[in-house]
């Protein structure tokens, strides 16, 4: 008779591990409390679905900070390189990014999820919606339930209650990869929200990032400020520094601006001998920063809060780590496992959030599976 196992979520990793359960020969359900699959999945694909990423692995586990010890291995066992020929597997041809980040070509998430969903009809999984786990019955159990961020997605955390009665330390879940509220001028509002502020350096607490922000109208989001995300949540308080022009020096850029105004207005000034975009003056002036050469390298501009769970890119907080094996099978229920965004990591967007869901499915499974066939 036929190894069973059912998988709780039909989110990325969900469905990761029945393929690779499937595959191996065990018959598989999936259960979804939604009326249908990966929907966050196709949320984030809407505006270019990013994979993974191509910088070499050393950097890349860096970004996963107190959680890599737990994540390495699974990330060494299907590595980014897996990742691209497993998509490439199913059709959908990807690309490197002037980033460095891996897309698909089409840009989309719902081709790719399409043709997926085609090969795990095909080799046998069963996909049973509208379906909310309630508690370990027994069978064998890959757990895919997702964070807390955008819960009407399917991320509800609805789950927590059921591990907690079992006695599973899980950590309060908080806004990752968020936006940050910034109270800023109705003038300033109006005129620049979803304006990107590009090429800009960012430090906190000690860490500097390169990248890219978006002016919101509650705040500011983008790259940049999401690497930073868990710094600024954790140690609150400090203005966040922004550097306009990260690849001049403060000595090169003091030079430029002794260079005389003549006729030209401030912002004609500082756009041309400056090179500053029609944002970055505004935001010097919203914030009453100096448009020295001090100012445009090390402009603090104060932050409130998060903005919250409700539409974060990611969560951090879930299922403690060390309530897991190396395996991610859950220490106190035997048979049942618990990957992607359930357990408490964190990493910034770049295709590290993807990457990790992928591959801990990856992990669980193939364990799993070999558990199954030892007996």
């Amino acid at each position: 008779m036929p190894h069973t196992v059912q998988v709780i979520g039909a989110g990325p990793a969900g469905l990761m591990a029945a393929e690779v359960l499937a595959q191996a020969g065990i018959t598989v359900t999936i259960h979804d409390h939604m009326a249908a699959p990966a929907r966050k999945f196709l949320l984030a694909g809407r505006g270019g679905l990013n994979l993974t990423h191509s910088e070499p692995l050393e950097q890349f586990l860096e970004r996963y900070g107190e959680a890599r010890p737990l994540l390495e291995p699974a990330i060494h066992a299907f590595p980014p390189e897996a990742l691209i020929a497993w998509a490439n597997g199913l059709g959908v041809e990807t690309f490197v990014g002037s980033s460095g980040r891996v897309f698909p070509k089409q840009m989309k998430a719902s081709p790719l999820l399409r043709a997926w969903l085609r090969r795990l009809e095909g080799i046998g999984v069963k996909l049973v919606t509208r379906s909310r786990w309630e508690g370990f019955d027994g069978t064998p159990t890959i757990l895919a339930l997702g964070g807390a961020s955008w819960p009407h997605l399917g991320s509800d955390a609805k789950w927590v209650p059921v591990l907690q009665a079992a006695g599973i330390e899980v950590n309060a879940f908080k806004p990752a990869n968020s936006r940050f509220l910034v109270h800023w001028s109705k003038i300033f509002r109006d005129k620049f929200a979803g304006t990107p502020v590009k090429n800009v350096a960012l430090t906190y607490a000690g860490k500097r990032v390169r990248g890219e922000l978006m002016i919101s109208q509650e705040g500011i989001e983008g790259g940049a400020i999401y690497a930073l995300s868990k710094g600024l949540r954790e140690h609150p308080g400090q203005p966040v520094v922004i550097d306009f022009r990260p690849d001049l020096t403060v000595e090169a850029l003091a030079q430029r601006l002794t260079r005389p105004r003549g006729k030209d207005s401030q912002s004609n000034y500082l756009r041309k001998i400056a090179g500053l975009s029609p944002v970055a003056i505004n935001l010097l002036r919203e914030t009453g920063t100096a448009p020295d050469a001090a100012g445009i390298k090390a402009m603090p501009l104060k932050l409130e809060r998060p903005a919250g769970l409700m539409r974060a890119i990611s969560s951090a907080g879930g299922i403690a780590l060390d309530e897991v094996d190396a395996y991610f099978q859950l220490k106190k229920m035997p048979g049942c496992y618990a990957v992607g965004e359930m357990l408490d990591w964190e990493a910034p967007t770049g295709g590290y959030l993807l990457q990790a869901s992928f591959s801990t499915a990856v992990m669980a499974a193939r364990h799993l599976a070999s558990q199954l066939k030892s007996g």
